[in-house]
């Protein structure tokens, strides 16, 4: 094995690489740096292995395309585990593992798994440099595809290293790709000793280990022990024509717009309006001084879903992958550029699929994967916030939870307070479609999106949202919005997109105290003329359906909630089951005011 040059002197990480190169006896180990040089190396000896291929420098200048192995395509959650020394510290939501039991399943896949290869030690930031919001973590890996990935999602490098010191509190994450057998696919997570270990995997989400793993897994754990919240959550700036900045962190399941909504583009109407990308995923969230919720992006770079993003879709996504982007899973054209469905743009009469097989338009196979992926730095995006690497974050004046619902759920509803916000919260989910499994319409929970990311029991994930209020004298309001709901006709309600920005306008307003709402026995929601619909093409009488609570609705709503808080076990919080009581009794005396 070649000796590194090491780029620290701190004891405690030199002895666990150290003892990670024994387990896994990697050929050398390179210690990387962050630098451009070491960007360009690395390039290059992916690029002479064949895992990245240069695409068009006229088109895509810095850009480079990478095909997974079939088999692994996406996260895998019945792979996925949380190993703490009690399964009920887990939760019914998780897969659990003992600890003890988990190291001697993969120590032995581990042992020699580098062997011929070459094991890269990165040390990343997840947050700003230098930020007390920040933790430092550190990926020992055989793949190229994940440390040059890591440097665009992380602050990698010395950089991490530099913040690190000499301290022992890093995150130990160990990352070996086998040989992408789904029989020997793991990824575990040890909260309690701040570890990851991922083995059998190349994908993205299962093996960038500060991304879901860390940032959302063992961190919402440490949020829990330490009193913040890691949140699956957006975060953007709104600024007015005078120049008054809002910040807005959202919640939304897959499939439900939440990257197009960081990056939205207000409409003509909101002239002199901007929306401003602090970040796209993922929010840590603290109480500041002055009582109030301050967030930062742990990210620094987008790895978004390719099919269905489109100029029309999300132009500053778009934007963001013209250059230094790396495409995962996308359909390559004889010209060396990118292709995907939903991108916009005619299809091309040929093209190499996913697979790598030819592929020829009109042919029933997808040409890119539907959950291909782009790679991009943050900086790319031109709606980039100037906040999105300040240390000390940003002021969160408003929560907004979000979900696929074709009826029930209105446009917008405001929490009447912070325990029913986190109702909202902790009841979101989306409506299947066939394409998803068969059946139409049935609602699977997803609450604050968080359900295959939450690192321990979410019924005490609950409980830590619910007290944070406590800390905070100057708590966000809270939002839910739904803008998929659809008319008896089965279209769209609401054309969302851009057109979203009017109901983030009341949002705004509504944290501000500048403009009032319709109480229902839900929430507030706007009143007609709160929303700006000047120069939008559909009449009053469709936003009032999209905006209407319908109470027979709501109440089939609520009843059904007694499964999913079954579901949550013994720990599941008495209030959260007491707001729901109150909203039907609400209902009833709504519907017979004799009702006592």
């Amino acid at each position: 094995m070649t000796q590194p040059t090491s780029l620290t002197s701190n004891k405690t990480l030199l002895a666990w690489v150290d003892e990670m190169a024994k387990l896994t006896k990697p050929d050398r180990i390179v210690w990387c740096d962050g630098s451009e040089e070491e960007r360009k190396r690395f390039t290059e000896e992916a690029v002479g292995a064949g895992i990245l291929e240069p695409l068009n420098p006229e088109t895509r200048p810095g850009c480079y395309f990478h095909r997974s192995n079939s088999n692994d395509v996406a996260r895998v959650e019945h792979l996925t585990f949380i190993c703490t020394p009690e399964k009920e510290e887990a939760g019914p939501t998780n897969n659990w593992m003992a600890p003890a039991d988990a190291y001697a399943k993969l120590t032995p896949l581990f042992d020699g798994s580098m062997t011929g290869r070459t094991m890269y030690v990165v040390p990343y930031i997840m947050g700003p440099a230098g930020s007390p919001m920040s933790k430092v973590g550190v990926e020992v890996t055989d793949s190229v595809y994940v440390a040059l990935n890591m440097r665009i999602m992380t602050r990698m490098g010395k950089i991490a290293l530099d913040q690190l010191g000499d301290s022992n509190d890093f995150n130990r994450g160990l990352h070996s790709t086998l040989d992408c057998n789904p029989e020997r696919r793991f990824i575990c997570h040890f909260p309690q000793d701040n570890t990851i270990w991922s083995v059998g995997s190349g994908y993205g989400g299962n093996v960038l280990l500060g991304k879901k793993c860390l940032a959302l897994r063992i961190g919402s754990y440490l949020g829990k022990k330490e009193g913040w919240l890691a949140e699956h959550m957006l975060i953007l700036g709104v600024e007015s024509p005078e120049g008054e900045t809002t910040y807005v962190a959202a919640a939304f399941p897959s499939a439900c717009g939440k990257t197009n909504f960081s990056m939205m583009i207000p409409p003509k109407r909101f002239k002199g309006w901007k929306v401003w990308t602090v970040g796209d995923d993922i929010a840590w969230m603290r109480v500041g001084e002055d009582g109030r919720l301050w967030a930062i992006n742990p990210e620094a770079g987008y790895f978004g879903v390719a099919p269905g993003t489109s100029m029309e879709s999300n132009a500053n996504a778009m934007l963001s992958i013209r250059s230094n982007t790396i495409f995962t899973n996308v359909a390559l054209t004889s010209d060396k550029d990118v292709w995907w469905e939903g991108m916009g743009t005619p299809a091309p009469e040929e093209a190499t699929d996913w697979q790598g097989r030819p592929w020829k338009k009109g042919s029933t196979e997808k040409a890119a994967h539907p959950n291909s992926r782009f790679t991009a730095p943050a900086q790319n995006n031109p709606a980039l916030s100037k906040y999105w690497d300040d240390p000390k974050g940003v002021p969160i004046s408003a929560i907004i939870f979000g979900g696929r619902r074709a009826t029930t759920v209105p446009l917008v509803m405001q929490a009447f307070n912070w325990v029913n916000g986190v109702f909202f919260g902790a009841t979101m989910g989306s409506e299947t479609t066939a394409a998803a499994t068969g059946a139409v319409g049935i609602v699977r929970r997803d609450p604050f999106a968080m359900l295959p990311f939450c690192g321990y029991n979410m019924s005490d994930y609950f409980g830590h949202w619910l007290a944070m209020q406590t800390k905070l004298a100057n708590p966000p309001k809270l939002f839910m919005v739904n803008w998929f709901r659809k008319g008896k006709d089965g279209s769209f309600l609401w054309p969302g997109y851009g057109e979203n920005m009017r109901v983030l306008k009341w949002v705004i307003d509504r944290s501000r105290l500048r403009v009032g709402g319709y109480e229902t026995p839900m929430g507030w929601v706007p009143k007609a003329g709160d929303l700006d619909l000047s120069e939008l093409a559909i009449s009053s009488e469709t936003v009032d359906e999209a905006t209407s609570v319908n109470f027979t609705e709501w109440k089939q709503e609520l009843e059904s909630l007694d499964a999913f808080f079954d579901q949550m076990g013994p720990r599941m919080p008495k209030v959260l089951r007491l707001q729901r009581d109150l909203m039907l009794a609400r209902i009833e005396l709504m519907a017979d005011p004799t009702v006592t």
